[in-house]
């Protein structure tokens, strides 16, 4: 199979055997040692500038601050992360917005399904949304550190899919403990397979799912394209997560060291972000260059998704995540496409 990546992602790729050992930022008079663990690759974009921050806040508090980071899923999935720092075993880790939203639900709400036009919606409503969601994880004695963005995400398949008839016919997945992708595939007539995400790639190879959902960039790191080689060509939704520490751990550091973190976390993660985009429109490129086909789903098929869409926040909306955060959304989405929309339309 040809190189997917190009050589200087694809040589980063090769070592991932190497990054699985955990990453410490070591320093001799180290105070504050955080366990970070995070479902991200060892080597994928998402790791890499989680270490290039780990480095400079160790750098910047002069070695008081030192992390040790367990990238690739080798402490678990998002559930057993997240035990794991209740009992400080972790002091943090890099969730899933499936994973985490299952402690804090109203984050789960820009994932609801084929809401987004575009990125730059995105942007804006995550803007504003970020104070209330601070404050959601806050009451959880949790810090929201940081958010990451995996991307839009699309229908990836053994056979190509391009109404719902044959969306129907397929074996699809679903992330685990995720309520409202569970309700969409439900108003639509299917009864989807739960799985987390590290069980993904051997249920594809042993046939138990033939349909994921991923970004183009995520599904080469984690190596589904090669049992996916249909793509959709309709972003299914938007995929994101967060860098979360427990408030305990971030308690016991003193307030400038608060400060750089965050000061530090705004400056690599809004990095990550741009680098996250640009490694999806890459993987796209890799990805078509390597066979894997396009498929144009049909009109019908799209207006059909938002009627769903909209069924089922009618049924998860208040339970999944508040009425407040869903209208909050969709009030800054509105005004938003009101702004960018051409005068005369």
């Amino acid at each position: 199979m040809k190189n997917l990546l190009p050589r200087k992602t694809a040589a980063t790729l090769l070592t991932l055997a190497i990054l699985l050992i955990p990453f410490t930022a070591q320093a001799g008079n180290s105070k504050y040692l955080f366990k970070i663990a995070s479902l991200a690759p060892a080597g994928s974009v998402w790791a890499n500038h989680f270490e290039n921050f780990s480095r400079e806040i160790t750098e910047k508090s002069n070695g008081e601050i030192t992390f040790k980071i367990y990238p690739g899923g080798v402490m678990g999935d998002d559930r057993a992360m997240y035990r794991k720092m209740q009992i400080g075993q972790l002091h943090g880790g890099g969730f899933t917005m499936t994973g985490i939203s299952e402690f804090v639900p109203d984050f789960r709400v820009l994932g609801i399904p084929v809401l987004f036009d575009s990125l730059r919606e995105v942007d804006e409503v995550k803007a504003a949304l970020l104070p209330s969601f601070r404050n959601s994880f806050a009451e959880k004695n949790l810090a929201l550190i940081a958010m990451t963005e995996v991307g839009f995400f699309y229908t990836m398949s053994t056979m190509p899919i391009k109404n719902l008839d044959l969306l129907r016919n397929s074996k699809c997945w679903v992330p685990s403990n995720d309520p409202v992708n569970q309700a969409f595939f439900e108003d639509i007539g299917i009864s989807p397979i739960q799985l987390s995400i590290p069980d993904v790639l051997s249920s594809l190879q042993t046939g138990l799912v033939d349909t994921v959902f991923n970004s183009f960039y995520g599904t080469i790191v984690m190596q589904w394209f090669t049992k996916t080689p249909y793509i959709t060509d309709a972003p299914f939704g938007y995929a994101y997560g967060a860098l979360v520490f427990s408030k305990k751990s971030m308690d016991r550091l003193p307030t400038e060291y608060v400060t750089l973190i965050n000061e530090l976390a705004e400056k690599h993660f809004s990095a990550l972000l741009t680098d996250t985009r640009k490694s999806n429109d890459e993987a796209l490129e890799a990805l078509k260059q390597n066979g894997i086909k396009l498929i144009e789903p049909t009109p019908e098929t799209l207006r059909e998704l938002e009627i769903h869409r909209e069924n089922t926040v009618k049924k998860t909306a208040g339970s999944a995540f508040s009425e407040e955060i869903h209208a909050e959304t969709m009030r800054v989405l509105s005004e938003f496409r009101a702004k960018a929309k051409p005068s005369g339309d």
